[in-house]
């Protein structure tokens, strides 16, 4: 089911950013929350599907870790419309591999640090990642991005 395109960032604001979406239900609108906690942003080594979880084909190279993003304007940007667009407003850097070696080709963003959790939005990155000893994934602003159509 399509969504309209203010709705469609309205949704998204209230998700991402934790601003409230005016004038749903009554005056305040659906408001966010008192304490707008963190979403989890996940590496992943193929397509995790709308189906899927965030652990669905997660990274696993040693010292890997989903990476706490707080739900702030700060944090990410949404714009444009049919579709809208949701990327990270600020870089996004995982911790460094220690051991292992694999190719990350997609992010996730959920709502828990660990665990089989429920995928928000999920996308490719703009160019796959090889990791081995050493490296330290990270994406610069706007370099994960994905559509909401």
């Amino acid at each position: 089911m399509p969504a309209g395109n203010a709705a469609q960032a309205s949704i998204l604001d209230l998700i991402f950013s934790n601003t409230a979406w005016a004038n749903v239900g009554n005056a305040g609108g659906i408001l966010g929350s008192s304490a707008a906690g963190d979403l989890y942003v996940a590496l992943h080594t193929a397509n995790p599907g709308a189906g899927g979880t965030q652990a669905t084909s997660e990274a696993a190279y040693i010292g890997y870790a989903r990476v706490a993003i707080s739900r702030a304007s700060a944090s990410w940007t949404v714009s444009g419309s049919s579709p809208t667009s949701i990327s990270n407003a600020a870089a996004v850097t995982f911790p460094a591999a220690t051991g292992g070696s694999e190719t990350e080709t997609y992010f996730s963003i959920g709502v828990a640090s660990s665990g089989a959790t429920e995928i928000i939005v999920f996308g490719a990155l703009t160019s796959s990642l090889a990791v081995s000893s050493g490296i330290t994934p990270s994406f610069a602003i706007g370099q994960m991005t994905t559509t909401c159509d």
